[in-house]
């Protein structure tokens, strides 16, 4: 279950609805999970397909055929799991917004067309918004499920950019939701776990831990960390990134670290060492791993030089956690966080003299700090919380007969 599902799954099961997840891959089966293998991402099958939707821009009848086939398979799962559980409302979660998988699309979008069931399209990142998926042979999937317009289909977006688009390109209506972080619940003391984690990963008690909290891929712009930590010129300075490659392949990785070689950057990649987050993550025996809280608790300064954003979870963690965070103002932060009143270094694009001026205050000047971080977390606590969610869920529920409590 990803990070977003569960918020939603808790903020909905306090609202007093019982949930259901059906997905590719399962952490752990229970009586209220369904499995349905080829809905996975990793599937052979669709792994196979995906490379040859895109980079092209025609298709081969036999990879027609071979989506068909595998929308029809995948289908038949959704209808057992329909018959077995009986969901009165369904949540499509990015499945029908990005084309990371282009059957399970078309499987769900035929299921509640001919259903007519309700259901939540939550919208993260549309394929308009991906270079990757610009030159297409499956364009016409795209217009059908992409997101679909179905009547009986709400959809919710998390930054206003993507619902003006959305209503651009396809005349579709949408409710803003952001993403949110329990700012009701402070977050814990650090746990003794998290003391042991500098010293893990090689950064002494004195050294300066500045978190880059993403996975390692081009729109994260973790050069800018590098150039930051370089400008700093403080050898107690450390660059830790916590995420790995996902699923957009090394070669940026491989950037990243000639580009800190060529500056002379000490940059530790410690995703081996951090909680797995996907189920298909390779078993880790009995080595210690740790949470992402445990590397935000030890961290002086976080870094988010990210070019493009859906939101901004790691803005939202960092002011959670209440660290001083050195950010781009890319787009959604422009739009819909900056205006909130949020203190941040910031940077336009590139490291300025004062972003290297301002981070060093951030590090160094306590009392700074603190009067940033504290003012961060109270406005997190009014515009991104749990609160927030519950509320707008609320409203959206009710819209549906039959589903609303």
């Amino acid at each position: 279950m990803t990070l977003e599902t569960r918020k939603w799954v808790t903020v909905l099961e306090r609202l007093g609805y019982e949930c259901f997840l059906v997905a590719g891959e399962l952490e752990e089966p229970t009586r209220r999970t369904r499995c349905i293998e080829e809905a996975a991402f990793t599937h052979p099958e669709v792994a196979d397909i995906q490379r040859q939707c895109f980079g092209h821009a025609t298709r081969t009848r036999k990879l027609s055929k071979r989506i068909d086939e595998s929308l029809v398979r995948i289908k038949d799962a959704i209808y057992r799991c329909q018959d077995k559980l009986k969901p009165d409302l369904w949540i499509a979660e990015n499945c029908l917004t990005i084309p990371m998988h282009v059957p399970l699309g078309l499987a769900l979008t035929e299921f509640l067309a001919e259903t007519g069931l309700p259901c939540i399209a939550h919208h993260h990142d549309f394929h308009w918004e991906r270079e990757r998926f610009t030159c297409s042979a499956v364009s016409d999937y795209l217009h059908a499920a992409f997101p679909p317009k179905l009547p009986s289909v709400k959809h919710v977006v998390i930054n206003s950019l993507a619902e003006d688009e959305l209503s651009y390109r396809l005349g579709i209506s949408s409710t803003l939701i952001p993403n949110v972080m329990n700012f009701e619940r402070r977050p814990p003391r650090p746990s003794r776990r998290a003391r042991t984690f500098r010293r893990d990963i090689g950064v002494g008690e004195d050294d300066w831990l500045i978190l880059q909290p993403t996975r390692v891929v081009p729109r994260k712009q973790i050069e800018h960390a590098v150039e930051l930590v370089k400008r700093l010129d403080d050898p107690r300075a450390q660059l830790v990134i916590t995420h790995s490659t996902g699923d957009e392949g090394d070669e940026y990785a491989k950037h990243v670290k000639n580009f800190a070689r060529m500056l002379g950057v000490p940059v530790k990649f410690v995703h081996q060492q951090m909680r797995p987050e996907w189920p298909e993550s390779p078993a880790r025996g009995r080595k210690k791993f740790y949470e992402i809280a445990d590397a935000y608790a030890c961290a002086d300064l976080v870094t988010y030089p990210s070019g493009y954003e859906g939101f901004g979870n790691a803005f939202l963690e960092a002011i959670y956690y209440r660290r001083p965070i050195v950010c781009n103002r890319y787009s959604i932060y422009q739009t819909d966080i900056e205006p909130k009143g949020f203190q941040a270094v910031t940077m336009d694009g590139f490291v300025r003299d004062d972003t290297v001026r301002d981070a060093r205050r951030a590090i160094e000047d306590a009392p700074y700090r603190r009067e940033m971080v504290e003012r961060n977390y109270r406005l997190g606590r009014q515009f991104f919380s749990y609160s927030v969610l519950k509320a707008r869920l609320r409203a959206l529920l009710t819209e549906f007969a039959g589903v609303h409590r």
